[in-house]
């Protein structure tokens, strides 16, 4: 996927030089500049763009024509020459208009936060259904963009009737293309979605719980996936190292089995075309069973990040006042322990015992990772009936059914059988008694 420019077709390669600026308004923000302009930074790096500067410019009124004061453009042009940059990557969201004055101000490229994520996720979607969405996405944000990107294509041009007839402009044609690439775009997801929609069916006759860890764009999700399951997701230190969910069988203490669903990361102001072309994606949260928040306890902004996960679950009615009954309860797991002091790691040991939602837990060295299972499976089977069961003492494979399916608290032999005391959910008890008729 090609970051646009207004006169070349070129894209932004690995490597391009850019500098990164961001417009403080009077609105309150979650973060400091510092902040945005080092998360800017991560987002920029993770599609390998040589960042050389970052500035922030206080800008008491939105310019219409620009968004920054004309003196702030000047000093904007200025630092990109300093920089011999060929990129300018403006940290708020732009208006076509907007991207494209800027450019001319400051000839060079130009492209906001909104179409830095979308290259992001152009680039690491790897499954059809992740590239369908980032394409509608794209093309969602690139329609509007036509009459900056190519207004070297502004010219009239006569036409056969499917392409449009006499008289129509090329930017009306390819409105339409886009227009016509978008509704396909959209039946080809619906399918998908039809299909995901009999597989989670199929899971829920099983029925094998589903857990889906969502959190703020490297909080550690995927690294907390493969300690659980002992997959090798893909876990870097990068913004958005997970873009297509991933679901792995597990196993955990009295559940025959669960499914644990490593989905995407989330990040302050998500383009709202992303919210609504990855919500297919997102369906695995909105069905889950449980949902485990993974944190980055050890980062600066980490109640900021919080907030930003819970805007856009508030967004899919997972929580908030549009959330259902059904709506999956949510388990905060605080990762990253081994990065914090030994001050402040006793101070969140200290506010996570206070609360029955938290667990905290280092999914890099494994510390807490046995809690956070045990808590997940209380969660799970808080419906589980306890049950008096005797067993012959030579049905080994009965008993070894029951620690697999349920948990054994006790055994005790009396002459030839053995009397076991065993949690089972409704489904594992239905499938017990049905053992001996299958």
């Amino acid at each position: 996927m090609a970051i646009f420019n207004r006169d070349s077709d070129d894209e932004v390669a690995r490597g391009a030089r850019a500098v990164v600026v961001h417009a403080e308004t009077h609105n309150a923000d979650r973060r400091d500049s510092d902040a945005r302009l080092e998360e800017a930074r991560g987002l920029a790096l993770a599609i390998g763009i040589d960042v050389r500067a970052a500035q922030a410019f206080r800008v008491r009124d939105r310019k219409p024509a620009t968004l920054f004061g004309s003196g702030q453009v000047d000093q904007i042009a200025t630092l990109a020459r300093q920089e011999e940059a060929d990129l300018i990557i403006v940290d708020n969201s732009l208006s076509p208009v907007q991207q494209s004055n800027l450019e001319k101000a400051c000839e060079a490229k130009v492209i906001d936060r909104t179409g830095l994520i979308l290259e992001i996720f152009g680039e690491r979607a790897a499954t059809n259904e992740g590239r369908l969405q980032v394409e509608l996405a794209h093309l969602d944000y690139q329609a509007g963009r036509l009459v900056r990107s190519w207004t070297h294509l502004e010219r009239q041009r006569g036409g056969f009737g499917f392409l449009g007839g006499p008289g129509e402009t090329q930017i009306e044609a390819d409105r339409r293309m886009i227009r016509d690439r978008m509704a396909k775009i959209r039946k080809e997801l619906d399918q998908v979605t039809r299909t995901r929609g009999l597989h989670r069916a199929r899971r829920q006759r099983a029925p094998w719980p589903v857990i889906a860890l969502v959190g703020y764009t490297n909080a550690g999700k995927s690294t907390l996936f493969n300690r659980m399951t002992g997959a090798d997701v893909m876990a870097e230190d990068l913004l958005f190292a997970t873009l297509d969910p991933t679901m792995r069988q597990i196993a955990l203490p009295g559940l025959d089995k669960a499914i644990l669903s490593d989905t995407v990361g989330f990040v302050s102001d998500l383009p709202t075309q992303l919210i609504a072309a990855f919500r297919a994606t997102l369906e695995e949260v909105l069905s889950a069973d449980l949902i485990v928040h993974v944190r980055d306890i050890a980062h600066p902004d980490s109640d900021a990040q919080r907030d930003d996960v819970l805007d856009v679950l508030g967004e899919l009615d997972v929580v908030g006042e549009n959330a259902g009954e059904d709506a999956p309860p949510i388990l905060e797991a605080w990762n990253k322990l081994d990065l914090l002091g030994e001050e402040d790691a006793m101070l969140a040991r200290e506010q996570a015992a206070r609360r029955d939602d938290v667990v905290i837990l280092s999914a890099l060295t494994g510390e807490g990772v046995d809690t956070l299972q045990r808590t997940i499976s209380d969660r799970m089977t808080r419906g589980a009936k306890v049950y008096g069961l005797r067993i012959p003492i030579a049905d080994g494979a009965t008993l070894a059914w029951l620690h697999e399916h349920g948990e054994v608290l006790s055994t005790t032999v009396e002459g030839e059988e053995t009397r076991a005391e065993v949690r089972l959910s409704d489904a594992a008890f239905a499938r017990f008694g049905k053992r001996g008729r299958d």
